[in-house]
């Protein structure tokens, strides 16, 4: 069984007993998550989409705080002087996929 799931503004296709790396969701390690916002389920070969899906993601968070890879964003204005030097990480949340639906 397949699914495209919406979370927190981005889709992301999931199987059961599937591990990925969502953005941050709130909640600790061990917490069950539940999704509502299916767009597309994939039953055998039976398909819907839309308004038709009636089903549910349940997940578990497996580690609840991953910081992703240092991103910088440099700037500079040559003979100026001028230089500024910004940077981040994103967290994201490990989920695994216990059941669709």
């Amino acid at each position: 069984m397949l699914a495209v799931v919406k979370i927190a503004g981005q889709q992301f296709k999931v199987q059961a007993g599937q591990s990925l790396y969502v953005p941050h969701l709130q909640g600790k390690t061990g917490d069950k998550v539940e999704f509502n916002e299916i767009l597309f389920v994939d039953n055998n070969g039976k398909i819907s989409a839309g308004a038709d899906v009636k089903a549910t993601v349940k997940a578990e968070i497996v580690n609840d705080l991953v910081k992703g890879d240092t991103v910088i964003a440099f700037k500079m204005k040559r003979r100026k002087g001028f230089r500024k030097k910004h940077g981040h990480r994103t967290h994201y949340t490990q989920i695994k996929i216990e059941s669709i639906a």
